[in-house]
């Protein structure tokens, strides 16, 4: 029925859950392991281990150009994963670029999409909250970086935003969730107003896409950057979406084989989409071992994994209130697992290390994210970040160490 409440999904089942994670059942000091770090990147379950064990047993070859059995396994399960991934995202595969990351992504599109159209004075408009990865590539593009305000809360000024959009705005790039804050941005709103205005938009997704169903055609960006470490998969491996207009008409930035359709000393030509930006030997497991995080994703429920995230997120950020001396950075109305915090009295990485010896990993630091620290005034943060593994238990025994981490800097 129109306007009928989304219905709750069913919990999850934590300690099934956690079971399909070895790395789990390490002990750190001695202590449980609370893992607390999934911002930074994601334990990996045993179903992606074994699609990457399996590879590297029974189809380790290179792709394409070849007619040999294991290069046919191969490949046959390289182009699967590429079809698994668009269809993860709603887009078509050949929109698909596979990249070492999100910051490969970026530097992508800076140098192949943005450069060729800049002209001095041309600015590119980002936000307060963004990672470093979404505000060098521009600059060494040769863009005017601008960034747009956050409040005190860690919330998007969208009016501030919205004034900066202007005639020498040549790309809005956005970061959909704050790996600092964990601020979500209203991203397909923000598409939707710089689109009006004839500009193109891309969606910094590193943070996004293990706790958001993304639906890429749906959100209407130009191009949208991920991860697979951050979403259960493995490292050095990540997705560029970019429009297929926009991939047709700018130059491949890398090149070498595979990229190419024709090669002379007088000239190349190049290659079908995506494959004019995969330039090289790719990285044939990371795309088996994604796809394989991707079905586990699928297989948990999107929504469950939301639900149970925002529940754990809510029972932290009150058990923390309760810690003395201590203060949440960042406290946005629409927020993903992100708890970032200061203590009076103690440096971030001291708080890490007390933490450390207690079974918890949390990151200390900037978190590549400078201007950000500088807009509240301090140097670095604690930051424990949630993933579908966690849950109250973890949040206890954080809150535990971080009271002896008071008692003893206080």
């Amino acid at each position: 029925m129109s306007g009928a409440p989304s219905p709750v999904p069913p919990p999850l089942d934590l300690a099934a859950i956690r079971a399909q994670f070895p790395i789990l059942a390490e002990r750190i000091h001695g202590k449980r392991l609370a893992y607390l770090d999934n911002a930074a990147t994601t334990q990996k379950p045993e179903s992606v281990l074994r699609a990457l064990d399996d590879y590297y047993r029974h189809a380790n070859s290179n792709v394409h150009r070849a007619v040999h059995e294991l290069a046919a396994r191969a490949t046959t399960q390289y182009e699967a994963a590429r079809d698994r991934i668009a269809a993860f995202l709603n887009v078509t595969r050949e929109e698909c670029v596979f990249t070492r990351g999100t910051t490969e992504g970026i530097n992508l599109v800076a140098r192949s999409f943005l450069q060729p159209r800049l002209q001095p004075g041309d600015e590119v408009l980002v936000t307060g909250m963004e990672h470093h990865s979404n505000i060098v590539p521009w600059q060494l593009a040769g863009a005017k970086t601008v960034a747009a305000r956050i409040t005190d809360e860690g919330e998007l000024d969208l009016d501030d935003w919205r004034a900066k959009l202007g005639p020498r705005t040549k790309l809005v790039s956005i970061v959909h969730v704050s790996n600092s804050l964990g601020t979500i941005n209203p991203v397909a709103e923000m598409v939707r107003e710089a689109q009006q205005r004839g500009i193109p938009v891309l969606v910094d997704g590193a943070q996004a896409i293990a706790h958001e169903a993304p639906d890429l055609r749906a959100l209407g960006a130009d191009f949208y950057a991920m991860s697979a470490h951050k979403a259960y998969g493995p490292t050095g491996f990540g997705v560029l979406f970019a429009r297929r207009e926009h991939l047709e008409a700018m130059p491949p930035w890398h090149g070498g084989g595979d990229m190419i359709r024709t090669v002379s000393f007088e000239r190349s030509t190049w290659n079908d989409l995506p494959y004019k930006f995969e330039a090289g030997t790719p990285d044939m497991s990371g795309a088996i071992g994604f796809a394989a995080a991707l079905d586990w994703i699928d297989s948990v429920g999107m929504a469950r994994i939301h639900a149970h995230e925002q529940d754990v997120l809510a029972y932290g950020t009150a058990q923390l209130a309760d810690i003395p001396e201590l203060r949440l950075v960042g406290t946005a109305r629409h927020k993903a697992g992100v708890l970032s915090f200061v203590m009076e009295g103690a440096h971030a990485h001291d708080l890490g290390s007390v933490l450390d010896q207690e079974g918890v990993a949390v990151r200390t630091g900037h978190h590549c994210t400078m201007p950000l620290m500088e807009r509240f005034g301090i140097p670095a943060t604690a930051r424990a970040s949630l993933a579908a593994y966690n849950g109250r238990d973890d949040i206890d025994q954080l809150a535990a160490a971080l009271r002896k981490a008071h008692r003893l800097f206080n």
